[in-house]
């Protein structure tokens, strides 16, 4: 006869026959699927199912000495070295005590207490197990569910409420009404007592549900740190623990009734609690905060924390007043803004950034995270303890948008870590329309945060001093162990979405009760009067002087002519734009780099700087072979790449290059870490070896995430317009699952908020017979996305250059390349150190350089490409012999479209057609971007005709045949001269 048992601690298995016990490990995962955890509170011991197995074979001596023998060495060690006697009544056994300098969480104090009874069940008494024990673990974990958070008091009356009930009842742990006034020995792992080590057990029900069950719900049981659950415990549980943002609401009300202006009625306390996070991290050494937010709430932020002067925040709802010429602007909801102040609470400076967003929540997130990453970076600040960051988020948006999930957990990773964030949740218990129950499969939108073991409080948002309490935790959770924690102001909306929507639509008892809830000003206000802190007469001086400042300020409003988008920049580059106070000169110089230090960069990729660093054999070779093209004086790509950034990090450019496989390459071509073959973890970065005094080189592996790594990326690139900042695809098409980040952010950044970032796109781009997922970046999307005209023909060159990047300009656009994937190893694809000289710049186009030079007037079609396809077209071209007739241009920048050089080559040849070939289908690629404007430049005198595959619906196909196919016959069209394939 055979048993077989389960319990979590120790994940042994039993076997209990019928003359022996046999012990050994297993999995947990392993166990019967169906278990019920919840018919005991000692659910995952053995203390209650073993006794009804053993008890038949009369072995329970031997089992428990068996099983105290099995548990794990820590749990032995603690209980023999920990205990101390206990004095004990008349016939009464000592009882065992357990140590408070381990500062066990619950979970690990049954553990200890039941591996005792193990050994001997005199050791725990009863009562201090089921009594203060459980009902200390019961309220911990499920306090905050019954907690009073709800300024409106529905969200537990709801029958489809997704909060569990109230706290399981004493009778539960088998205890009987008149236990509750015994008196019990406290856990040395709680604070309630204080002083006292022993409470009647109604007592301790009562300070524990005072800590956990009040205004103030605490999420933290399933953190796995002891330290981290034992200093939040301290400070809700020990004994006594625990202005004028309507105003400015009211004003807004009062003078713009009509407009949208997402107010942030029924959660006025953000705005204390803001600044309560701030005024602590500043007197913690902290001198810039970095916060992101959505559109609710901004403008009372901007007013009330940032401390924006009153009178530009009012002069946007002025219709009348003119744009000013740097760009198109947004909506003043959605508007940035930067400034450093006087913190007057620390007495100590302290710059605040409140990051420009669009409309599509969340996706800031990973912006303000890049950004305080890169300030962090550029001061110095390892650890976090000057430059932090702080989130706020809408309920709906918390539990509903992937990019929250992918940027905790960017929280704890080397290369991006911010070592913490204060994540404050504006939870007004609605989505626009959208009810909780259908918005989100959790009890709370805060869920996602325990992911990274962030603690979580929830705070009724209608009890200010409680919330001012929950921050000044946060922030020095914060400071004291540089992690994430989550503020949850479970508040109300008063009005609709925004002031013009009707909200009884949808939710009319809500709303019904909202119309009937005092505001927090209001009842505080009634709060303070009658306990003689202020008199009337005090407070409504108080609110006549703040609403005359506004007034004031809605004055002098009155006198701005201009919407100036400059007066809203988040991220100022100082120096960058002027010298000496006027703008800088719009002059390219040159960008090629002297013989020395190209080859002194290429020895440096070609070799290992520490001489005892074992590398694979296999980058040996590739190394070798990098050494010799240095000695031949030619680069392929990968090469390129190196001199390219060496080259900046010796003039002092810090070079930062993240993406998913990025540190080697997805096509195993750029190695810039190199790992020992012989010692675990020991890695060499060559780059960071060129010079003494160089920038340094940041090259880091990122999680595979396109969303949030790509915004923390740009976000990175914002602090500075001293460096080059890359973010490379394992796939140019991957670029898409972060398309709110291009679409929102990198493309319409410097219009809508006069803001310019030099981020770099790197996207492998190449058709390969490699399928529809990994040929195409997609360029016809950003194509589209580009502002130049075409149907005109620009006066002047250096007004596009001004629009290209170059990062030794007074002007930095993001740059999208299309990288190649087969031409890293193509022998053709090379270029000579004689193009990289000084005097040398990057050419917009690459012109023939073959036999058309020669007979000019023979060339009989100009072939202009753009990409790999030129490879391609070049063996064809030789292959049928006509490398007089056909000449092949190729367009390496694609946008600002180079108008005046195919102007030029066009004039050479003039009697050749023109065609544009691509490998692309018709509908996808560059046909409509490039064809309108090559006709622009010729005056529309002359067709463009098209070489290429056909439209499609997917990118590229999956067959390999066909594959081969289609590449002969858009080869066969471009280089059929007498025919008129193509269109006109």
């Amino acid at each position: 006869m055979k048993y077989d048992c389960y319990w979590r601690f120790p994940t042994f298995r039993l076997s209990v026959g019928a003359n022996e016990i046999k012990a050994e490990r297993t999995n947990f995962e392993n166990a019967p699927a169906k278990r019920n955890h919840d018919s005991h509170p000692w659910n995952y011991s053995l203390n209650w199912l073993l006794l009804l197995i053993i008890r038949p074979f009369k072995r329970m001596q031997h089992l428990r000495t068996t099983i105290a023998r099995l548990r794990p060495m820590a749990a032995l060690q603690t209980a023999r070295c920990a205990s101390q006697p206990v004095q004990g009544g008349p016939g009464e056994r000592a009882l065992r005590t357990f140590p408070s300098a381990r500062r066990l969480e619950a979970s690990n104090y049954v553990e200890e207490m039941y591996f005792a009874w193990l050994e001997n069940p005199g050791n725990v008494h009863k009562a201090s197990a089921r009594a203060s024990l459980f009902e200390k673990r019961n309220v911990c974990v499920r306090g905050h569910h019954i907690a009073k958070l709800d300024p409106l008091e529905i969200s537990l009356s709801s029958p489809l409420s997704k909060q569990p009930g109230a706290l399981l009842p004493p009778g539960f742990y088998g205890l009987l009404e008149s236990d509750l006034d015994k008196v019990f020995r406290l856990p040395t792992t709680t604070f309630i007592g204080g002083d006292e080590s022993a409470l009647p057990l109604r007592e301790i029900i009562h300070r524990l549900e005072m800590a956990y069950c009040q205004q103030i719900g605490v999420e933290f049981m399933f953190i796995n740190n002891m330290e981290q659950c034992q200093w939040i415990r301290e400070r809700f549980e020990r004994p006594g623990a625990p202005r004028f943002a309507p105003r400015f609401e009211e004003f807004l009300q009062r003078k713009w009734s009509s407009e949208k202006r997402f107010g942030l009625e029924g959660c006025e306390a953000l705005i204390p609690a803001l600044k309560t996070l701030i005024d602590v991290s500043s007197g913690r050494g902290v001198d810039s905060v970095i916060m992101g937010m959505p559109h609710r709430g901004r403008l009372n932020v901007l007013a009330n924390v940032i401390r924006t002067e009153l009178d530009q925040i009012f002069c946007q709802f002025d219709s009348k007043l003119e744009a000013a010429d740097e760009g198109s602007g947004d909506v003043k909801y959605h508007l940035g803004m930067y400034h450093r102040r006087m913190n007057r609470v620390t007495d100590r400076e302290i710059t605040l950034s409140l990051m420009a967003n669009p409309s599509h929540l969340e996706a800031v997130d990973p912006v303000v995270q890049g950004k305080t990453k890169a300030e962090q970076f550029y001061c110095g600040d390892t650890e976090g303890k000057r430059v932090m960051s702080i989130l706020l988020h809408g309920d709906a948006a918390f539990a509903g948008q992937g990019v929250v999930y992918e940027t905790f957990h960017l929280s704890d990773l080397p290369s991006y870590t911010t070592h913490g964030t204060i994540h404050v949740v504006v939870n007004n218990q609605i989505g626009f329309t959208t009810d909780p129950r259908m918005a989100r499969s959790s009890a709370y939108p805060t869920d996602v945060a325990r992911v990274v073991n962030a603690p979580i409080f929830h705070v009724n948002a209608d009890d200010p001093e409680a919330v001012v309490y929950v921050c000044k935790v946060a922030a020095d959770w914060r400071n004291t162990f540089h992690k994430d924690v989550v503020v949850d102001l479970v508040c109300y909306r008063r009005n609709g979405h925004n002031e013009m929507d009707e909200p009884m639509f949808t939710q009319p008892l809500m709303y019904k009760k909202i119309k009937q809830q005092k505001g927090v000003l209001q009842k505080y206000a009634t709060a303070l009067i009658s306990e003689g802190v202020v008199t009337s007469q005090e407070y409504e001086e108080m609110v006549a002087e703040y609403d005359k400042v506004c007034e004031d300020a809605y004055t002098r409003s009155k006198d701005e002519k201009i919407l100036h988008v400059n007066h809203w920049l988040d991220s100022p580059w100082p120096g960058f734009f002027t010298f000496d106070g006027q703008p800088k000169s719009m002059s390219v110089p040159s960008t090629g780099i002297s013989e020395e230090d190209l080859s002194h960069i290429g020895n440096i990729a070609s070799s290992v700087p520490d001489k005892d660093f074992t590398i694979h054999g296999g980058l040996s070779r590739i190394l070798k072979a990098r050494a010799a093209m240095v000695e031949q004086r030619v680069c392929d790509w990968a090469l390129a790449e190196y001199m390219a950034f060496g080259s900046l990090l010796k003039e002092g450019v810090h070079v930062r290059l993240s993406g998913q496989d990025a540190e080697r390459g997805t096509f195993s071509h750029r190695h810039h870490v190199l790992h020992h073959q012989n010692v675990d973890k020991s890695i060499c970065i060559p780059m960071n070896h060129i010079a003494k005094d160089q920038a340094p080189y940041t090259v880091c592996n990122s999680s595979l995430s396109e969303y949030g790594v790509l915004g923390f990326e740009l976000g990175f690139a914002m602090a500075s317009p001293n460096a080059l900042v890359l973010w490379e695809a394992q796939f140019g098409d991957f670029h898409n699952t972060a398309q709110c980040i291009i679409d929102q952010f990198i493309c319409p950044g410097q219009a809508k908020w006069a803001r310019q970032n030099g981020i770099v796109l790197l996207l492998p781009h190449g058709m390969e017979g490699m399928g529809p997922e990994h040929s195409s970046a997609r360029p016809e999307r950003f194509l589209q996305m580009c502002n130049d005209d075409q149907d005109v023909f620009p006066d002047f060159a250096v007004r596009q250059l001004y629009d290209c990047n170059w990062i030794v300009v007074n002007c930095s656009t993001p740059l999208i390349v299309f990288t190649p994937k087969s031409l890293l190893r193509h022998p053709e694809a090379k270029s000579s150190f004689d193009q990289m000289l000084p005097g040398t710049e990057f050419k917009r186009i690459i012109s023939e350089e073959g036999p058309p030079l020669a007979s000019p007037d023979r060339v009989r079609r100009i072939i202009f490409c753009t990409g790999k396809v030129y490879y391609e077209l070049a063996r064809e071209r030789k292959h049928r012999g006509m490398e007089e007739q056909v000449a092949i241009v190729r367009v390496e920048q694609l946008s600002p479209f180079p108008f005046d050089l195919v102007k030029e080559e066009v004039e050479r040849f003039h009697h050749a057609d023109l065609m544009w070939c691509q490998e692309e289908h018709k509908n996808q690629g560059y046909h409509d971007y490039i064809k309108p404007r090559i006709r622009t430049a010729v005056a529309r005198t002359r067709p463009v005709l098209y070489a290429g595959r056909g439209p499609a619906a997917a990118p590229a196909t999956g067959n390999k045949q066909t594959h081969l196919a289609e590449l002969q016959r858009f080869l066969d069209t471009a280089f059929d001269l007498p025919g008129t394939s193509g269109e006109q």
